[in-house]
């Protein structure tokens, strides 16, 4: 088997800190995620290649024995825990193991484990016990948009095709198992699990709070003073918002019901709040600057 360096596939040095392998990771699965790149099977590869680094040197458990062990740290950690067990059972110092009827070392156990070689124990004579297989930890970006109904995706986890449903009003950070979508167990062990967290991206116009959204809306000084409506788009959607007369900067106006659904409650929704920006006009003509002014000397003492 090729030696694997996932220090490599993420661009960072072995001395790299967690927050560095975060964010090349994080860089690297947005540039080849194949909804960025539908039917580039090289960004499929490449994106594949990318989780599978993370997931090992994300954790820092694993990441300690891929150190000492290469491509063959999940071997290595079976084996240890066998040699544990074996020494507290056994009044021998020395440990050795049938290669196809004949006896090796101890220290030949890299050539023989990873050549293919078979084992069983001298004293026990049973092979490695059951282990049950590593998790694996990714991360879902979704956009703000995204959230507002439940929907599925499918992901290429291990070889295997899972599609999940991601619930409406998900939060940021929130996670979920899924069971026996790790990587596999050892000598017959049940699989690991996934677990997936997932990452709301920032909206240029709204912000989220719980299942509020915030937002401001630009309302120009006529409109703000004598009342009207004011078109207000959100995600696709034209909102007909209503100004009342006097309306004054920084005044929070309430649409019911149109902010994020709450989480496994899509039935329950939030509300908009938008906050009021009094947008003055340019460029006045002349003859409208008299008015203007008149309008001015009349008020501006109210």
């Amino acid at each position: 088997m090729a030696f694997i360096d996932y220090y490599k596939i993420l661009g960072v040095d072995k001395s790299a800190s967690a927050d560095d392998i975060k964010k090349a990771y994080r860089k690297l699965a947005r540039k080849y995620h194949p909804d960025l790149n539908p039917g580039d099977k090289l960004a499929e590869q490449k994106f594949k290649e990318v989780n599978e680094a993370n997931e090992v040197l994300a954790n820092a458990d694993n990441r300690k024995k891929y150190d000492q062990y290469g491509e063959h740290w999940k071997e290595g950690e079976a084996f240890e825990k066998e040699r544990s067990r074996r020494k507290a059972s056994s009044d021998f110092d020395d440990f050795t193991y049938h290669q196809y009827g004949g006896e090796s070392d101890f220290s030949d156990f890299f050539q023989s484990m990873f050549g293919g070689a078979s084992f069983s124990g001298q004293n026990s004579g049973q092979g490695f016990g059951k282990f049950k297989g590593h998790d694996i930890a990714a991360e879902v970006s979704l956009d703000l948009e995204e959230i507002l109904s439940t929907h599925k995706r499918t992901f290429d986890i291990q070889g295997k095709k899972v599609r999940i449903t991601i619930p409406a009003g998900i939060s940021h950070g929130q996670k979920i198992k899924l069971s026996g979508y790790g990587y596999p167990g050892q000598n017959g062990g049940p699989a690991g699990d996934l677990f997936i967290t997932f990452l709301v991206g920032e909206h240029g116009t709204f912000k989220r709070m719980d299942t509020s959204l915030l937002a401001d809306i630009a309302v120009d000084a006529f409109t703000a003073m004598v009342g009207g409506e004011v078109n207000f788009e959100r995600f696709g959607d034209i909102l007909k918002v209503k100004i009342k007369p006097n309306t004054q900067e920084g005044t929070i106006l309430r649409l019911k019901g149109k902010g994020l659904p709450a989480y496994k409650k899509p039935e329950v929704i939030g509300d908009l709040l938008l906050t009021v920006r009094i947008k003055v006009p340019r460029d006045i003509a002349e003859e409208d600057k008299e008015i203007i002014e008149n309008l001015r000397k009349k008020y501006s003492n109210g």
